[in-house]
């Protein structure tokens, strides 16, 4: 070990954003603007999506899991983020920083595969909707569900069992404003090959398995819609399938950027933007995706705002 200091860390340091005040002070007034905006956004529509009769239905019940699982993503990271950038306080425990990157990375997990699940959901609505009811039930939707969880949980709990074993001499500084995978492995003083690899493996299985039941499902979806002949009936598939495409597009995109890379090519600055636009500004824009071009939720709002109204009134 030659002259390396071998007394573990019990705290980390997280490098942050920026050092300048003026400029932190700014990314502080956006981030909570953008915090505040997506607790609204998807603690609206989990309450619409219950209070609407009419979206009890299984795309619904997988959007409300999606706000849900946002809702959670940003508040692992950006409470955080905003105390380091208003109080410059970037200290963060050793057990406080694993237990951010373990919700981190199973929330992460889970959003990968209820993407997937709501992919299949589209895949059988259009491609089989006479048998729709039967296929999509309450209990097949509640087995994706807590498959996703489930995926997700092992997914982060493999990835934390590996990191929390690795020993930290040199240096305690997270050159991230969160405790995230690779910044966490370029602190380690001892050989990291094989868990990076590890890592990997698990990572790079979670996204490409559902992205790849997330492209089948939309081939064959795009191969129906396609043999339609009625107008009405392709805008209709175009319209329910749009939003997802959307979500998926980002969401994946960043991600793939980010992780489906050796740790050796990280870059402060390229990865840090990516990762504030996964974990902050992702969640604000969800509720945005998936109900301005939704018919659907804009009706359910009317009639759940009406139907307050008009309890207020016999009141």
């Amino acid at each position: 070990m030659g002259g390396r200091n071998n007394t573990q860390v019990s705290s980390f340091i997280l490098q942050g954003l920026t050092d300048s005040a003026g400029i932190r002070l700014a990314l502080f007034t956006l981030f909570l603007l953008m915090y505040l905006i997506t607790m609204l956004g998807n603690a609206g529509m989990i309450l619409i999506i219950r209070l609407d009769l009419q979206l009890h239905t299984p795309m619904y019940f997988f959007l409300s899991h999606l706000s849900f699982l946002d809702l959670s993503y940003s508040t692992v990271i950006t409470p955080k983020t905003l105390e380091s950038l208003l109080t410059s306080a970037k200290s963060i425990s050793r057990m406080n920083c694993f237990t951010q990157l373990y919700f981190f990375v199973f929330l992460g997990a889970t959003e990968c595969f209820l993407l997937s699940s709501m992919a299949y959901d589209r895949y059988v609505a259009i491609c089989n909707p006479l048998h729709y009811p039967v296929v999509m039930s309450l209990r097949r939707c509640c087995f994706l569900i807590l498959g996703s969880y489930l995926i997700g949980f092992l997914d982060s709990f493999v990835n934390v069992l590996c990191i929390s074993r690795l020993h930290f001499c040199n240096s305690n500084i997270i050159q991230h404003f969160f405790c995230d995978t690779y910044p966490i492995l370029a602190l380690s003083c001892t050989e990291t090959h094989d868990i990076e690899v590890m890592i990997f493996i698990v990572t790079g299985t979670t996204l490409v398995v559902s992205l790849i039941t997330i492209s089948v499902s939309y081939v064959f979806i795009l191969s129906t819609v396609l043999k339609t002949t009625s107008t009405s009936g392709k805008q209709k598939a175009f319209s329910t399938c749009g939003s997802h495409l959307l979500g998926v597009t980002i969401f994946y995109g960043t991600m793939i950027f980010t992780y489906l890379k050796p740790s050796k090519s990280y870059s402060l600055g390229k990865d840090q933007m990516a990762s504030v636009f996964y974990t902050i500004v992702i969640p604000m824009l969800n509720p945005f995706i998936y109900s301005l071009r939704n018919k659907e939720v804009k009706n359910a709002l009317c009639r759940v705002t009406q139907k307050r109204d008009g309890s207020r009134q016999l009141k």
